[in-house]
């Protein structure tokens, strides 16, 4: 699915600088920043660039960021194997940080989850965004500072869906619903189909987002 509104969030200015690689996107804050730095990954078949907002904002608090390339968007197995985590670690190489956060939208969740099977020491924490990830592989072991994030009227990854694999994820994970969010809404890519509408506007489910990626951010200085 393409990107809506992302691409004026790709183009450097004086708070953030925007570098394009092979595989990633960083975004990287002016001056010297000292917080924590977050790598995200898209969700399957949505073009990354749909995220670029969201993560712009969470580089203007601070925070550097790799946006990463998963190959084939996902799609025919991209998703899948060790490619995808080596990219982020590639990623993660260029931008020195006192400590990694890890989150991914839907099948980026996923991603995530196994990144943090295969090396749980880079990372500090987790954001799982709008999906029922972890599925296949328990996370339950995990004492990092996790966090499921999913809106209410999210009918791709729903609340049964994401009950059904709370025994994948640590005791201690916070769940936060957004009320009157959806799936579509965590990106900018338009409405999914199989989604229900959004009661809330897509800048307000946006910002409780950041909210909850800055919290993990700052809890893992």
């Amino acid at each position: 699915m393409p990107a809506l509104f992302g691409v004026w969030a790709m183009v450097s200015d004086p708070r953030v600088i925007v570098v394009e690689a092979e595989s990633h996107w960083s975004f990287v804050p002016s001056g010297d920043p000292t917080g924590a730095a977050l790598v995200f990954f898209p969700g399957a078949l949505v073009d990354p660039i749909a995220y670029a907002p969201l993560l712009r904002r969470v580089a203007e608090h601070g925070h550097p960021v790799i946006l990463v390339r998963v190959p084939r968007r996902g799609a025919f197995g991209g998703a899948d194997g060790p490619e995808a985590i080596d990219r982020a670690r590639a990623g993660m190489r260029t931008v020195p940080a006192p400590g990694w956060v890890v989150a991914g939208h839907s099948r980026g969740a996923e991603i995530t989850s196994r990144a943090l099977l295969r090396d749980a020491a880079a990372f500090r924490g987790a954001v799982l965004i709008g999906s029922s990830h972890p599925r296949d592989v328990s996370l339950a072991h995990l004492r990092m500072p996790m966090t499921r994030v999913y809106g209410t009227r999210d009918t791709v990854a729903d609340v049964e869906k994401l009950e059904a694999t709370r025994h994948n994820l640590p005791a201690h994970t916070r769940w936060v619903p957004i009320d009157g969010g959806n799936h579509s809404q965590f990106g900018y890519y338009g409405f999914q189909p199989g989604d229900w509408p959004a009661t809330i506007s897509r800048d307000a489910q946006q910002a409780l987002t950041l909210s909850e990626l800055l919290a993990a951010l700052t809890a893992a200085r």
